[in-house]
Parts: C-alpha cells; sequence; structure tokens
C-alpha cells in the first residue's frame, strides 16, 4: 500500500515537472533552453516538411551519434595524455534513472482513456445530430477546413503551430513591458504636465486682463495704440 502510494506521488511529482519545465520554455525563462527548443522543433518539422520521417529519424540519431562519440573519443585523449582517471565522461547520465514505473503509465493510461471517452461520445453526438445547431456548427468548420487544408498541409499547420507557441507568449511579455514604461512615464510626467497647463492659464487669464483694461483706456483716449502693443512686448518695428 505504501509503495504505490509513493509511486503514484512520484508519477503525480514528474508530471507536475514536466508541465513546469514546458511552462518555463515557452514562457522563454531561461532564453537558451527555450532558444535550443524552438530551433529543435522548427529544425525537425521543417526537415519533415522536405524529407521522410524515415530520413528525418536517421539524420537526427546520426548527428547524435557523431556529437557523442566525437566527445567521448575526445574525453578518452584527454584522460590519456593527463594520464587522469575521470572515467565515463557520461557517468551522470548512465546512471540517472529514466525507467517509466507502472504507476506512471496507468495514470497515463487513464488520462487518456477520459479523453477517449469524451471524444467519442461527442463524435457520436455531432454525427448522429442529437443536436442540429451543433451538428450544423461542425459542418461549417469542416467545411472551411477544407479550404484550409488545401492551402496547408498538416506539417505547414504544425510549423505555424509550433512558431506562435513560442513566440506569442514573447511579444505579449515585451508588450506588457513597454506598457509598464509608458504608465511609469506618464506618472511622472503627469505633475509637470499639469503644473505646465496651470501656469498656462495662469498666464492667459493675466494676459486677457491686461488687454482689456488697456483696450478699455484706448477707447478712452488715454493711450495710444502703440502703447498698448509695446505693453505686450512689441517694438515699433514690429508695428
Amino acid at each position: 500500500m505504501a509503495d504505490s502510494s509513493s509511486s503514484s506521488n512520484n508519477s503525480s511529482s514528474s508530471l507536475r515537472d514536466l508541465t513546469h519545465t514546458a511552462s518555463q520554455l515557452v514562457h522563454w525563462r531561461e532564453p537558451k533552453k527555450s532558444a535550443a527548443a524552438f530551433g529543435l522543433s522548427l529544425l525537425v518539422l521543417l526537415s519533415l516538411a522536405t524529407l521522410s520521417v524515415i530520413s528525418v529519424v536517421s539524420y537526427l540519431l546520426l548527428a547524435c551519434l557523431c556529437v557523442t562519440i566525437t566527445f567521448r573519443v575526445y574525453k578518452s585523449v584527454i584522460q590519456a595524455v593527463q594520464k587522469s582517471d575521470e572515467g565515463h565522461p557520461f557517468r551522470s547520465l548512465l546512471e540517472r534513472d529514466i525507467s517509466v514505473s507502472s504507476e506512471s503509465v496507468r495514470q497515463l493510461a487513464d488520462q487518456f482513456l477520459i479523453h477517449l471517452n469524451w471524444f467519442s461520445n461527442q463524435t457520436r453526438r455531432l454525427l448522429l445530430v442529437e443536436d442540429l445547431v451543433d451538428s450544423l456548427k461542425l459542418a461549417a468548420v469542416t467545411w472551411v477546413m477544407t479550404y484550409v487544408g488545401a492551402v496547408f498541409n498538416g506539417v505547414t499547420i504544425l510549423i505555424l503551430a509550433d512558431i506562435i507557441f513560442f513566440t506569442t507568449p514573447l511579444i505579449y511579455q515585451k508588450k506588457k513591458v513597454k506598457t509598464h514604461l509608458v504608465s511609469l512615464s506618464s506618472a511622472q510626467f503627469a505633475p509637470c504636465l499639469a503644473q505646465s497647463v496651470s501656469v498656462f492659464r495662469l498666464r492667459s487669464i493675466v494676459t486677457l486682463r491686461l488687454f482689456g483694461s488697456n483696450w478699455r483706456k484706448l477707447c478712452r483716449g488715454e493711450v495710444t495704440g502703440n502703447q498698448v502693443f509695446i505693453m505686450f512686448g512689441l517694438t515699433e518695428g514690429q508695428l
């Protein structure tokens, strides 16, 4: 009983770790790993668009073997020259436990069975027209997908989905940072702008009052027109 509960906890923790790792890659928490995952996935999909699956798998395995064999030979030569006994360069990876527990397989199978049953029930309900509106919606979607399939194939859609999957969170984060900076700038410059507007209004009111009083004096003949303009900073050459 204790062993089954511990294995269940380990499987659930491994699933949580996998989900957390995927979220970290998508949100570019570690840019180097995210860039590597994005580049590798895009390379594989582009290879599948031009080559067969067998060729893509063969080239990937061949590239991996070239890297690992070269590194193993290089470390062996270095150990022979330095007369050190560091052992196998991939010892930590070889000793790591990568076996899948039966509880993990059972949990994944249960989740898959739940989704499979839901898909089967929904397919039966839509195809046998249990609800006419939902069936018409499915017909409209499939009709649109015929035009999508005429333009794109499955691999092209996967390539577009991969690009959107990795770039959308990055663009959203950058836009969010820019919006935050704009809001901070607005909050900092708002008092200065309000002060400038209030000073401009005060000067406008003072100018209008001075102009009104001098205009009345001009109408009564107490001052001349040139004197009024000179009061507002205009010289005789500008009149």
